[in-house]
This record gives C-alpha cells, structure tokens and sequence, in this order.
C-alpha cells in the first residue's frame, strides 16, 4: 500500500459537565465548538429555568454572540443604566453607566428562560461540532476527580478526560474537588421574585417602570432592616421582572418557606410610596422567595481532571448583577483553553490556567457584591464607581484567555 502523508486528525477530549444551567450550557458550547465530546447529567427530568429576570450586561453579551447566540433570541430590553428611586418620596435619579463606550442596547435585561433556550439550542441543535449529549434525569452523587469518573444515583459510572461541576450553590463537586463539605451560610438576606405582564401598567401608577431610562429601576431603603428593589422590563417589554431583596432574620427557621402571599410581599415593602406599591399589587401569589447565601472563597476550584464554574465556585449576591455574567465568561475561557488537540496530559496545566485566569474576578465578584449590601458606606458603589464598572463590564475574557493561550501553551501544540 503506498504510504501516506496525512496526519491523523486529533483526538476530542471526553467532557462531562455536571449542571445544565446557563453556565453549564455555555461551557457545552464553548468546548463542543473546540471540536470535543461533550455530554452533560442534569439532575432535573426537565431542566427549565424558573421565571425570573436576568441582567446579560456587555461583559456577557460579548462572549454570547461569540458563541453563537442571536441577539434577537435573548428578546432583551435595552440596559442602559439604572434609574435610582427614593423609597419615600418616589422621585427618581437616572444614571447611565459611567463608561462612555456604553451605548445603547451594549447590555441587555432579559427572562432568564429565554437566555437559557438560546443555549440549549446551540447545545443540541445543528452547529458547529458534535451535538452536546443532554442527559435529563441523572443525579451526580459521586466523582473521583483523579480517575475522571461521575457515579450516578442509578449507579453508573461515567468516565471523562476532563469533568466541569457547574452544578450550582449546593454542588456536589464541590465536595469532591475540595475534599470536604463546604456550605453556603445564610447571608441574611432574602429576596421575593415575580413577574408581572407589562400591560397591567396602564390601570396603576405604572410610569416609573416604562418612562425615562430604559434599564433597571432601582429603590433603596436605608434603615437598619436594609431593602433593595429592583424591577425591570424584559421579555421584548412584555413582563415586568421584580426582585425584592429584604433583611431576613429568619433563614434557618424550620416552618421557612421559599413560597410567599401578595400581602407578605406587600407587607414588608408597605412603608413606600404608594407609586411602588400600586405596581406590586398587580403580583399574584404564589410569589417565590429565595434565600441568598453567598459561599466563602473556596482555596481552589481544580483538582485532578476537574474544574468548578459559576455557583458552584463563587456563588455571590445579586448585588452586581454578575453572577451568571462570570459563568459564561469562565465557559468561553475553558472553550479557549482546551482547543482541539488537546492532550490528556496537557489537563492539568490548562486547568490551573483557567484558575490563574477566573478564580480572582469570580472571587472579587463574590466578595465586593456582598459588601455592597453589608457595609453601609459602600452600598450603591456599582452605580457611582466608573472603576468598579469598568473592571466589571469592560472585561474581555474570550481575548484575555486567548493572549494566555498563545503566550503559555501554543509552542507546545
């Protein structure tokens, strides 16, 4: 037989991601469009997002429309600033972001499920590299980050050349990767979340949603039992997402519930103008309540063959609205990190690039967002720092991992 000169093509790298969320997702499509194997165990039957708003500020939206994501898919409203409201009086500050190449429609305020489809069909559906294998139903218990396996509730037993826990605030992986169990205390803070459909405005004091600066629309309470509302148009302005953050003494008492009444929300808002009040009475109950905890700084996010993302690592308050934002950043940085040709010995280095590169802005994230709701003197500081914008939203993460890449690994490749 004559010989021949081609090379043989290079081997995908197996991944499995725990976590079908937002950041799981990216991580699927970042590393399938690197050409690589890639399946993900979500513990749900049916992964869907719960309704509620999600701010996609610039920082995000870049790396979303390098992944492939079409803008007009994520029917977001343009998020231009913040427009800050005095509880008492009603009257409103806009302030637009602080960074002059913040022009219109660079951010967006969006529903969180219909960020989370736009995902799933690039995940699954026709693109660039293999399909992402979704396996609903499969509830990691177990993963050895040295051998690269994942035991299931069902007993099986996965293996991969490279795991990614994305499996959010009570990660499983987490306690694998760090060797112990590391849980995340109560904050003190609780937050109310509902939807409202737009065209009930028009029958209340519904002017300071639509009017004005298109973005969030922010009410600060500055007494002991610190409040914070946000509220937003998303959805191609259709809903009205709010978000309604309070002092909760109450998080570890066992009759708590993740369940709330119309008159509860209203009742510890009931202090406000009437203007904020009309619009919060248009909510239905049941109204979903979460508790915000926020994990300490984890000493590492690798180990072995395994890597942490998002919740998961750095799970913070929402304070800064960045929370999902670094997740996709951090996708877009292992989609960077491990192109196709990848070796498996070639693992361990790029995962601790991708700590040198993503562990100190998911920790500062984690950090400074808590801060500004506990220290009094720093609370609001996102909307009067030009600094801490622009670390925040002038970050470029798919060109910062990309210039690591080549100045770290490329001579080797």
């Amino acid at each position: 037989m004559p010989h021949s000169n081609t090379a043989p093509s290079p081997r995908p790298l197996q991944v499995s991601i725990v976590g079908a969320g937002i950041g799981g997702l990216a991580t699927a499509i970042a590393l399938r469009r690197s050409g690589h194997l890639v399946q993900v165990f979500e513990a749900s039957e049916k992964k869907t997002e719960i309704g509620a708003g999600i701010g996609v500020p610039v920082n995000a939206l870049r790396v979303l429309e390098h992944l492939g994501v079409r803008r007009e898919n994520l029917k977001g409203v343009s998020y231009d600033g913040i427009t800050a409201f005095d509880a008492t009086t009603g009257e409103g500050v806009p302030r637009r972001w602080l960074l002059p190449e913040m022009d219109q429609g660079r951010s967006l305020l969006c529903h969180r499920k219909d960020v989370h489809d736009e995902l799933m069909r690039l995940a699954v559906g026709e693109g660039e590299g293999p399909i992402v294998q979704l396996h609903l139903g499969h509830k990691v218990i177990d993963c050895n980050p040295d051998e690269g396996t994942l035991t299931l509730k069902s007993g099986e037993v996965a293996h991969a050349d490279l795991i990614i826990g994305a499996d959010g605030l009570h990660s499983t992986i987490r306690t694998s990767v760090l060797g112990r169990e590391i849980t995340a205390p109560p904050s003190g803070f609780s937050c109310f979340r509902t939807l409202i459909d737009s065209s009930k405005l028009k029958d209340v004091d519904g002017a300071w949603i639509t009017d004005g600066l298109s973005g969030t629309k922010g009410i600060t309470c500055g007494s002991a039992d610190f409040r914070l509302v946000g509220a937003y148009l998303c959805r191609n302005g259709s809903l009205v997402n709010i978000a309604a953050v309070y002092t909760d003494p109450h998080q570890d008492d066992k009759e708590w519930s993740p369940i709330a009444t119309r008159e509860e929300f209203l009742e510890t808002y009931h202090d406000l103008h009437p203007k904020f009040l009309s619009v919060f009475g248009l909510a239905e109950s049941p109204i979903l309540k979460w508790q915000l905890r926020v994990l300490p700084v984890l000493d590492t996010w690798i180990r072995g063959r395994v890597a942490l993302l998002g919740d998961s690592a750095s799970a913070s308050l929402p304070t800064l609205g960045q929370g999902a934002a670094v997740a996709i950043e951090e996708a877009v940085a292992l989609g960077c990190l491990f192109p196709l040709g990848t070796r498996t010995e070639d693992i361990p280095s790029r995962l601790e690039a991708y700590q040198t590169l993503r562990k100190p802005r998911g920790d500062y994230v984690n950090r400074e967002a808590l801060e500004q709701a506990t220290v009094p003197s720093k609370r609001a500081l996102y909307l009067r720092s030009r600094e801490v914008q622009d670390y925040l939203l002038s970050h470029d993460a798919i060109k910062e991992a990309q210039e690591y890449f080549e100045k770290h690994f490329r001579p080797s490749m």
